[in-house]
């Protein structure tokens, strides 16, 4: 589910991954709001007419591509994603989507991230520990106990609604380091290990 333009150009800028991403977002009738610069990619928040985050898309640094994000923007999301049905092949990409290289991210992959090799994306809390489905603030929860498991002090400070999941960028010390997601279902967390280092932000 990617950007099928044809045009490979290498983005350097987040101002030029902005653009990229809001090219993608048009055919859905979206904005672009936040984008976070990262060694791997760049990511970018898409939001609807009413300021509601809608879904998440990476935009790859060596060509300009533009894809729905991997894992909880493509598996959880019940209006965007790809049970949606709103992806034809006009959206459908060539391979730049779904499938990604491993970059070791924050919390694992190939390369070895903050907490080591990657054993698993996700971890669901046991049976009645929460609410279903999951509220903002549970989910939260949900990520700092989990982020606690690994280490002190890492915390999520606030979560991005998105239909059917929430996204929360994890910090330390107050400095991005990484992403991930809370399933508003089930509570499952999804990690982003694909990033790879925080460099900049725009909101």
């Amino acid at each position: 589910m990617g950007d099928r333009s044809g045009s490979v150009k290498p983005v350097r800028t987040i101002g030029e991954a902005r653009r990229q991403a809001q090219s993608f977002a048009d055919r859905l009738d979206l904005k672009v709001a936040e984008v976070i610069q990262f060694t791997n990619n760049y990511y970018a928040r898409l939001d609807d007419k009413s300021g509601a985050p809608a879904t998440e898309v990476l935009v790859d640094p060596a060509t300009g591509r533009t894809s729905l994000e991997y894992g909880p923007a493509m598996m959880w999301n019940i209006r965007y994603g790809m049970t949606s049905g709103r992806f034809g092949d006009g959206m459908m990409g060539s391979g730049d989507g779904m499938i990604g290289s491993g970059g070791g991210g924050m919390m694992g992959g190939p390369s070895g991230g903050m907490m080591g090799s990657a054993g698993g994306s996700s971890w669901t809390p046991a049976s009645g520990s929460d609410a279903v489905p999951v509220s903002a603030r549970q989910a939260i929860a949900i990520a700092d106990r989990w982020l606690a498991q690994h280490e002190a002090s890492l915390r999520v400070p606030d979560a991005d609604a998105f239909p059917g999941y929430y996204t929360m960028e994890v910090e330390r010390h107050g400095k991005i380091v990484g992403m991930l997601s809370v399933d508003a279902a089930s509570g499952a967390i999804w990690e982003h290990w694909w990033h790879g280092r925080f460099v900049a932000i725009s909101e």
